[in-house]
């Protein structure tokens, strides 16, 4: 397995697919993850076309254990980020 794309990689690697400056390219990143970013807080969802949706789902409180003492508590409500992979993603990633 390799190791994870860092973000200076991911742009240099945006730039170049885009025929455009690292500059260009990093506004671009960060304008796309703000705007994710601000419709999942938001309770909406996002489909990344050829990547996947990313979403946001209510978890009810739920009663959870303590590993290390056994103890049962009562977490709170609270929400979580769901990513669906898209197929041709899956697809190109298994062909």
């Amino acid at each position: 397995m390799s190791k994870s794309m860092t973000k200076a990689q991911f742009v240099a690697a945006v730039a170049t697919a885009m025929g455009t400056d690292k500059k260009t390219a990093a506004g671009a990143l960060d304008a796309i993850a703000a705007v994710v970013t601000a419709e999942i807080a938001a309770g909406g969802a996002v489909t990344l076309p050829g990547v996947g949706k990313v979403s946001c789902r209510a978890r009810p409180e739920r009663q959870v254990r303590n590993p290390a003492t056994g103890e049962t508590i009562t977490k709170a409500a609270d929400k979580q980020v769901k990513v669906a992979i898209a197929k041709a993603l899956k697809d190109s990633v298994n062909g």
